[in-house]
């Protein structure tokens, strides 16, 4: 009896959507050209039933101790990995061009090398650009070896005459691979050649470290199966204008996702920030109206962060809302609940807000500093020196506490800070307890520590009240 002939099917190369028919866009990321047919792609490995595979093991005879991290000697580099990179992990590094990844990578592998051999191949630069910038950074170890290479099997070559403990490619987007169709770069070739060196990586319990391009709207480019086929991705940011870059992990399957590392980026090569501290913070004489201080918290790291605001009147129709490294629609409805509860009036006036330093702001908690900033701009009078605010704002003009405050508190008093200004209820009392829950007791100002008061509100009425 012949068989019926099976109906191809079509899978979106960037997010994985499946239909029976072709379509010119995904109907699930909305991506256009890249719904291509199943098999398709030329070189596609079919695991044939009954392949010789690892056998199953009970779970309390699996080996922890391979999956054990390995420090890179580059200290915040390892706490944003949670404490190093793990053998067979695969990492993938994404930043705009020119910020300073290779740099950052090459001084890792150089510092790895003085133990463990590393191979590093580039794909955008020539040999001897990277050993021109290992020289000026000091990275030259035997150890470390150097190939630039454009094409996959050649790769895979080197890879098997070196026998590295650490890859790094730079960048993914650069390999190009024979067995599948489409340019170096696209979504095809960039998901078939991830998807190898992913593979070779686990089979070899080899590191490895990719980098990776970003779009024009900052996230990574190539599919979004690239993001899902590695174990970390780390995001490297930092003003071109500025020495200041931090690395942020947006996954990490071995270690925290909120943890951030600071580098002091210069033409020496690239240094870790131990205590960045006072990066963020203006240093002036004299107070000035529209800045607020604050305390974000960044994984186990309380840093302090200055919000400044501008208001000046303007006869547009629609007054201008600028924000530069807060969150535009959180800044927005802190704007309205200054019109509504607290009859501000800013209908008629241009609102610019800002972090110093380029550091971007997303804790809830920060909202109170805004608010403060804001409105000390446009009532032209400067906050109390010394003074730092956290706090999150409610539409209902409440305040809300936040966690860590003490952990916030004492990294402000350790910096010289006087006086804080927090919402109600954030300091615990020894109360009595109640249904097996303590009661948290609101208390007026009180020393947190020598020379350092805590001052507490209940709503951003009171917050202002205390402060002007």
């Amino acid at each position: 009896m012949a068989k019926t002939a099976q109906k191809p099917g079509y899978r979106c190369a960037e997010c994985g959507w499946r239909t029976t028919k072709w379509v010119g866009r995904c109907g699930e990321c909305q991506a256009w050209g890249t719904v291509d047919e199943e098999g398709a792609r030329a070189g596609v490995n079919v695991v044939q039933a009954g392949a010789t595979t690892a056998p199953a093991l009970p779970i309390g005879q699996v080996k922890a101790e391979v999956a054990t991290a390995r420090t890179t000697g580059v200290a915040e580099l390892d706490r944003v990995l949670g404490g190093g990179l793990v053998p067979g992990a695969v990492v993938l590094l994404a930043g705009e061009p020119g910020i300073g990844k290779s740099t950052l990578l090459l001084e890792a592998a150089a510092r790895i090398a003085e133990r463990a051999t590393v191979l590093y191949v580039t794909g955008e630069e020539s040999a001897a650009q990277v050993r021109l910038r290992a020289d000026r950074i000091g990275a030259i170890q035997d150890q470390l070896y150097l190939a630039a290479e454009t094409e996959l099997s050649a790769l895979v070559t080197h890879v098997e005459k070196v026998q590295p403990r650490l890859l790094v490619v730079d960048s993914v987007q650069t390999i190009g691979s024979a067995q599948a169709t489409g340019v170096p770069g696209g979504v095809t070739q960039v998901r078939e050649v991830a998807a190898n060196l992913v593979r070779m990586a686990k089979e070899r319990n080899m590191a490895t470290v990719l980098v990776g391009h970003v779009t024009k709207e900052g996230s990574i480019a190539g599919p979004r199966t690239l993001e899902h086929l590695v174990d970390v991705v780390l995001n490297f940011e930092g003003d071109r204008h500025s020495r200041l870059r931090m690395v942020r992990a947006i996954k990490n399957r071995f270690g925290p996702t909120d943890e951030i590392g600071c580098f002091d980026l210069h033409e020496r090569g690239i240094e870790g920030i131990t205590d960045p501290s006072g990066l963020f913070v203006s240093r002036r004489s004299e107070p000035v109206p529209g800045t607020c201080v604050t305390v974000t918290v960044e994984g186990t790291r309380p840093l302090p962060a200055e919000v400044q605001a501008l208001v000046a009147r303007t006869d547009a129709q629609q007054p201008r809302r600028t924000s530069s490294g807060l969150d535009t629609y959180r800044v927005q409805m802190i704007l309205a609940v200054l019109e509504r509860r607290l009859n501000a009036r800013l209908g008629g006036c241009d609102v610019f807000t800002a972090t110093v330093g380029g550091i971007k702001l997303a804790d809830p908690a920060v909202d109170l500093s805004v608010m403060l900033a804001v409105a000390s701009a446009a009532g032209d009078k400067p906050l109390p020196p010394g003074l730092v605010a956290l706090g999150e704002v409610g539409l209902a003009g409440e305040l809300r506490p936040v966690k860590d405050v003490r952990r916030r508190l004492t990294e402000a008093a350790r910096l010289g800070f006087k006086r804080a200004l927090v919402p109600a209820g954030s300091l615990e009392e020894s109360g009595t307890r109640r249904g097996g829950q303590r009661a948290l007791v609101p208390v007026g100002p009180v020393a947190f520590a020598p020379g350092f008061e805590v001052v507490q509100a209940e709503n951003v009425w009171d917050a202002l009240t205390h402060v002007t």
